[in-house]
């Protein structure tokens, strides 16, 4: 395999040429950070006055911890470093409780995070001569944008579908001859529901390409958007806090997705613990931008639970990589006491081909227990099939759950298509238990 490079002098740099420029950059970056109001105070707290109280990367622990709720309580100018006349630009994620996470950028900002989506775009095996269909949400989420920003520098033709409509989109696919996608991994499923309902034929399509990210999901659910569609999906990761897309992305290799440590800082903790684990232990994702102007952010808690591979990439590149995202530190379920990741149960039920693309996890309270139940749809041929196929495969999903999360849940089938699609990030669990627990 011919490996390509968007930034060789970065991508290629020597471990220890990394470092360097990394503590010159988070130098940088707490200068910055020093000049905000939020920053000011809280460096201020932990005896760091100036940049020069960094002399080691081993420094960044001196610095506390940032936190979504710090996002929140500094909003909506206590994290700019730079005067607002500098600011192009601003994104913000939803806020549950009334007040939304922004983030600024400034010009150089924006060129920046596009040349990060433009390495990870081209790490792929994407060029100039490819045709990008962005079937992500634009607007305030930094998906879209993030992504059309890259693969305009990369030279691609960009289609800004955004999501949702499939019709249209297999629409824009043909006619334009759409050699890349981009979307959530939900979607992508839905997406090849659709083809079978319209009747659309996968010979009649250019797709070659899938970036699939925003929210977690399983190696199974991979290899079945890969087998369905018949195309290579790539994994990606990003959050808003540290300018959205552009992050990490799995190369050609795929076998875990390269961390752009000139960008950012990466550590890895135990989330309890506060205490940094080793490569190769899992743990939740800390991260410090190295090269953001507007708002600089250090030590984000990024509640990512994943670990650093140990071993190098046979790509050549030198930046670490971090495996698939097993889900989020405060997205674990709690069931009767056990720990449960959601991303397990869809290991489970993606891994079994008698399966649709949609599933759904319930917990609710019975009585003083939690009570797990696990709705997933079943394909049209085996849900047409007598009763006691369709108990079989039932008791099958649930013995298989039972044994993985060692909680016993309830299994439901359903018809293919009877439960809700979501056009951005797929909403797999409802869990409705008093908050009081």
């Amino acid at each position: 395999m011919e490996f390509q490079y968007w930034h060789p002098d970065r991508e290629k740099i020597g471990r220890e040429e990394l470092r360097s420029l990394q503590l010159d950059a988070l130098k940088k970056s707490v200068a910055g950070a020093l000049r905000t109001d939020f920053y000011g105070k809280r460096l201020a707290e932990s005896g760091i006055s100036s940049a020069d109280d960094i002399t080691s990367l081993d420094d960044v622990r001196r610095i506390p911890v940032t936190t979504k709720n710090d996002l929140r309580a500094a909003f909506p100018y206590g994290m700019l470093a730079v005067d607002k006349s500098e600011v192009v630009r601003l994104h913000a994620s939803s806020g549950t409780t009334g007040v939304p996470t922004t983030i600024y950028f400034s010009r150089n900002d924006i060129a920046s995070w596009s040349g990060l989506v433009a390495r990870s775009i081209y790490s792929t095996g994407c060029t100039e001569a490819d045709v990008f269909q962005n079937m992500i949400t634009y607007g305030l989420f930094t998906g879209g944008l993030g992504f059309h920003y890259g693969g305009e520098e990369v030279g691609m033709l960009v289609i800004p579908s955004g999501p949702g409509n499939t019709t249209r989109q297999f629409r824009l696919m043909r006619d334009f001859g759409t050699t890349v996608v981009h979307a959530t991994p939900s979607f992508l499923l839905h997406v090849e529901s659709r083809m079978r309902d319209e009747g659309v034929r996968r010979d009649s399509l250019s797709l070659k390409r899938a970036f699939a990210g925003a929210e977690p999901y399983s190696e199974d659910a991979r290899r079945r958007i890969e087998e369905l569609l018949q195309i290579d999906v790539f994994n990606s990761y990003g959050l808003s806090e540290m300018n959205g897309p552009g992050v990490a992305f799995e190369c050609q290799c795929k076998n875990g997705m390269h961390l752009w440590e000139d960008a950012f800082l990466a550590e890895i903790i135990d989330p309890d613990t506060m205490e940094t684990l080793p490569d190769g232990e899992t743990g939740e994702l800390v991260l410090t931008t190295l090269s953001r102007e507007a708002m600089p952010v250090l030590r984000y808690r990024t509640r990512d639970m994943t670990a650093f591979y140990t071993e190098p990439c046979p790509c050549g590149r030198v930046q670490r990589r971090i495996r698939r995202i097993k889900g989020r530190s405060d997205d674990m379920l709690i069931i009767n006491g056990v720990n449960i990741f959601p991303s397990q149960i869809e290991e489970v039920v993606m891994g079994m081909k008698e399966v649709g693309n949609n599933y759904l996890i319930i917990v609710e309270k019975d009585g003083f227990l939690d009570r797990l139940t696990v709705k997933t749809e079943v394909n049209a041929e085996t849900f047409k099939d007598d009763s006691r196929k369709l108990n079989a495969l039932r008791e099958k999903i649930r013995h298989t759950l039972q044994t993985t999360i060692t909680v016993n849940p309830r299994v439901e089938l359903v018809e293919s298509n009877s439960l809700p699609v979501s056009e951005g990030k797929a909403k797999r669990v409802l869990d409705s238990r008093p908050r009081s627990w």
